[in-house]
């Protein structure tokens, strides 16, 4: 199901350990993957540091583009669930000194919440 859930635009969560594996280019000393959630191909990452916007790009998925947010730095977040008609829904998050926010769209699911409780408990911690 994680699968057709991936493919729908759905989040799912994703390996722990795998995730660490692939980053360890990326992670700094003593710092450790705690969730992780796969949309189509994207990945968000919480780390006990920030959070890492991982971004597949091209036809084969090699290219990947890496943000790096620090959890300080997250001025507020929302979500914009489903509705009727627009089947989409999105997390927006807003980073200091930015006016324009990081959108990501999910699919109708429940998962969206998930994704905002997460983020919830490290922004407000």
């Amino acid at each position: 199901m994680s699968l057709l859930n991936g493919l729908m635009g759905n989040a799912s969560e994703v390996d722990l350990q795998a995730i660490e594996k692939d980053l360890e280019q990326v992670l700094v000393p003593n710092e450790q993957v705690e969730k992780a959630y796969k949309v189509i191909r994207d990945l968000l990452v919480f780390t006990n540091k920030r959070l890492i916007l991982i971004d597949k790009q091209g036809v084969t998925g090699k290219k990947t583009d890496y943000h790096s947010i620090p959890y300080q730095n997250i001025t507020h977040f929302g979500v914009e669930t489903a509705g009727t008609f627009d089947l989409d829904a999105e997390l927006n998050i807003w980073i200091s000194g930015s006016a324009t926010p990081i959108s990501k769209e999910f699919r109708k699911d429940k998962n969206i919440y998930d994704v905002q409780r997460t983020l919830a408990t490290y922004v407000l911690t």
